[in-house]
Formats: structure tokens, C-alpha cells, sequence
């Protein structure tokens, strides 16, 4: 698709493209991003240790990974529409179902199954998002406020079991109502006329998507998002634990530390999606997530008494990264290999989003406490702001970049 395509498309058709994706993205936010205030009560009606509870968290990004993976060519060879009405649907059937549910076992079950149908409508969105953008620097601001519409639902989310619980009433009903809201984006879904997407030379598969996994860009972007992904659990799988008996001067802080941390998460995409229409994205990434690393070593060092600071103002500075990877790296490649790609990236991304806070979970258990698995974070979001320094110094995929800005 071109740009002229694209401006002889009806305006309003794709606004509707664009909210429907929009609210696809914060609708399952609500769910996934509410998993760190479900687990403390998952803990007490179960009696498990942090690392099976954290199971609840595991479930739903190992299902995200293998369908980013294993299912994100559905995108290209079934159509965006097609694989975003089969992604909702299988969503929608898994979230209703909470409601007959009582045994852990049946909840982990249900959340991996909601995590492929993730996987599905989500790699057939951010392959959409190529179709009605026109360039590079505009799919990086599109795919930012995206994210902004993601930070909202994970607002959403942890609000609506918060008040579930103060009400006496079972988390399990946030599940029916992500269900419902799916519900209404099948219908809207329906209604609305997609953009064609281009064909690729080769039909779309899983062995196409396979071959991928060796492209160095593909690769490089991936373990970006890793490192990322592996910083930024650990705010929202792991800092209510952390922060559950504090009793400082801040303590109303503590108890809002998780809202408040995906409220600036929120604000950050928003200005991000600003800034990098204006700025060089290397640079911004850079600055931002040095400025994470400085959040997260002073809570490590200071304690939770600076933690309970530190940690949510992180998001403000987390909030440009992850859009910004996810869609530079999608934009190194033709549009139609662009589901494939963002399956690619987002397999990567979720096992990153199972291991590292698994990997959190035993560290604290084994060592006595959730500050110790803080310090795991710490070294990946060391780790992270070097590796965007180089980036931003080097710009390995500049000229790949620029050779594909003209297909979108």
C-alpha cells in the first residue's frame, strides 16, 4: 500500500481503523498489566510461594510468545481483519469462562490460551498499523500512541480489582469484563472495511516466520525488547510485593506506587509519540534509559524507602522505549512480512516477560525477600542503557530504516 492509496482511503474509515486498534490494545492491558496486584491475593486464597504465583503472569506470556511466533504469519496469509476477528473471538471465549472457574490449575490453563488469542489479533494489528502509516517516523509516533492506549487499559486494569476486592467480589470478574469489551470489538470489527495489505512474494508460514529469527535486525530489535520487557515487569509483576508492608512516611504512596507508575507510563507515551516526531529516536532512547537504570540503582541501593519513589517514576522514562523498538524493528522490513516480524519480536518479548520475572521470583525466594530480585532488574536495565548508547552512537539500522520509509 502506498501513500496515495492511502489518502484516497476515506479519512474516517481509517480513524476507525485506528480507535478499534486502539481499544484492542487497552482492552487486553486490562488483564495482563493487572496481573501484579492479582498475585498478593492469588498467594493468599492458594498459599503458594512468589514463584508459582508468578505462574499467573507466566501463563499468559508464554501463550503471547508461542502465537507471536509460532501464529503471526496469520496476519499476512489470512489478512489483518480476518486473524484480529479469530485473535478476538478466541479471547473473548477464554475470558468468560473465569466466571466457572475455582481451581488455580483451570486459571493458569485459561491464561495461556487468552495469551495465544493475544498473540494473534496483536501481531495482526501491528502489522495493520504498517498499512495505514506513511512513513517510518509516523509508524513510530502511531505505534507510541498505541502504547499510550495500552498504558490506559494497564490503569484500567488494577483499578477495576481493586474495586472488585473492596466490593467483596472476585478478580475473576475483570476477566468477564475484558470478555464483554471483546464482545463489542468483534462487532465493531465487522462493520469496518480494512485496508488491502500487500502480498508477499512467498506465502506467509511458519517456516517464513522461522527464517526470520536469523535476520541480525530482527535479532538486534528483539533483544532490545527483551531487555526492556525484563526491566519493566519487574514494576508491575513484583513492586506490589515489594512494596506491601511498607510503612514509611510514604505509605499512601506505596499503596497507589503501581497507578501511579502506569499513569506516567501513560503520560510518557503520549509526549513520546511528540518527541520523536520532532527528535532523532537513538537519542531519546538512550537518555531514557539511563535515566531508568539511575530509578532502578537507587532503589537498589537506597532501599524501599527511596524505592517506593524511584520505582513508579521510572515509568515516565519507560514509556518511549518499547513502541519505539517494537517499531523500528517492524519498519526494517516490507510490509508484507510485517506480521510476521512483529511475531517475531513479540515472541522474544514475552519469553523475556516469563523468565525475567520468573527469574525475580526465584532469586527472592531463594534469598529472602523481593529487594534481591530488584537487583536482578537493576543489572538488565544496566545492561539496556548501554546497549541504546551504542545504538545511538553507531545506528546500525539507519540505512535499513531508510531504505524501507518509502514503502510505507
Amino acid at each position: 500500500m502506498t501513500a496515495n492509496t492511502l489518502t484516497a482511503a476515506p479519512e474516517r474509515n481509517i480513524g476507525l481503523i485506528k480507535a478499534l486498534t486502539f481499544m484492542m490494545f487497552m482492552m487486553f492491558a486490562m488483564t495482563t498489566d493487572a496481573v501484579g496486584v492479582i498475585i498478593p491475593k492469588v498467594i493468599e486464597e492458594y498459599g503458594l510461594g512468589l514463584t508459582a504465583a508468578g505462574a499467573f503472569h507466566y501463563a499468559s506470556m508464554g501463550g503471547i510468545a508461542l502465537a507471536g511466533l509460532g501464529l503471526g504469519f496469520l496476519a499476512d496469509r489470512l489478512g489483518r481483519k480476518a486473524a484480529i476477528l479469530l485473535g478476538l473471538g478466541a479471547f473473548a471465549s477464554a475470558s468468560f469462562l473465569f466466571a466457572f472457574g475455582t481451581g488455580f490449575g483451570f486459571f493458569v490453563l485459561l491464561l495461556f490460551v487468552s495469551g495465544l488469542a493475544i498473540g494473534v489479533f496483536k501481531t495482526a494489528a501491528l502489522a495493520l498499523i504498517g498499512d495505514i502509516t506513511t512513513s517510518t517516523r509516523d509508524h513510530t509516533a502511531t505505534m507510541n500512541t498505541v502504547e499510550g492506549f495500552f498504558g490506559v487499559g494497564a490503569i484500567i486494569g488494577p483499578a477495576v480489582v481493586t474495586g472488585l476486592l473492596a466490593a467483596g467480589a472476585s478478580w475473576k470478574w475483570l476477566y468477564v469484563i475484558a470478555g464483554l469489551l471483546a464482545v463489542g470489538l468483534i462487532v465493531a470489527a465487522l462493520a469496518v472495511r480494512y485496508p488491502p495489505s500487500q502480498t508477499a512474494e512467498q506465502p506467509a508460514s511458519l517456516r517464513a516466520s522461522l527464517a526470520m529469527c536469523r535476520d541480525p535486525y530482527a535479532l538486534a530489535f528483539s533483544a532490545g525488547a527483551m531487555l526492556y520487557v525484563g526491566v519493566e515487569t519487574a514494576i508491575y509483576v513484583w513492586m506490589p510485593t515489594l512494596l506491601k508492608d511498607y510503612a514509611g512516611p510514604a505509605v499512601m504512596l506505596a499503596a497507589y506506587a503501581l497507578s501511579i507508575f502506569f499513569v506516567l507510563r501513560v503520560v510518557g507515551r503520549f509526549l513520546g509519540a511528540w518527541l520523536l516526531r520532532r527528535m532523532d529516536w537513538t537519542r531519546v532512547l538512550m537518555w531514557a534509559s539511563l535515566l531508568i537504570f539511575g530509578c532502578f540503582l537507587g532503589a537498589a541501593v537506597l532501599g524501599r524507602s527511596a524505592a517506593v519513589w524511584l520505582l513508579p517514576l521510572s515509568g515516565l522514562f519507560m514509556s518511549v522505549i518499547y513502541p519505539t523498538l517494537n517499531s523500528k524493528g517492524i519498519s526494517c522490513f516490507p510490509k508484507p512480512q510485517h506480521g510476521a516480524v512483529a511475531g517475531v519480536i513479540l515472541f522474544f518479548t514475552c519469553i523475556s516477560a516469563v523468565l525475567a520475572p520468573l527469574a525475580m521470583g526465584v532469586v527472592s525466594d531463594r534469598f529472602g525477600g523481593p529487594q534481591y530480585g530488584f537487583i536482578l532488574a537493576t543489572v538488565l536495565a544496566a545492561v539496556l542503557a548501554a546497549a541504546l548508547a551504542v545504538n545511538a552512537v553507531v545506528k546500525p539500522a539507519e540505512r535499513r530504516l531508510i531504505q524501507h520509509d518509502d514503502s510505507l
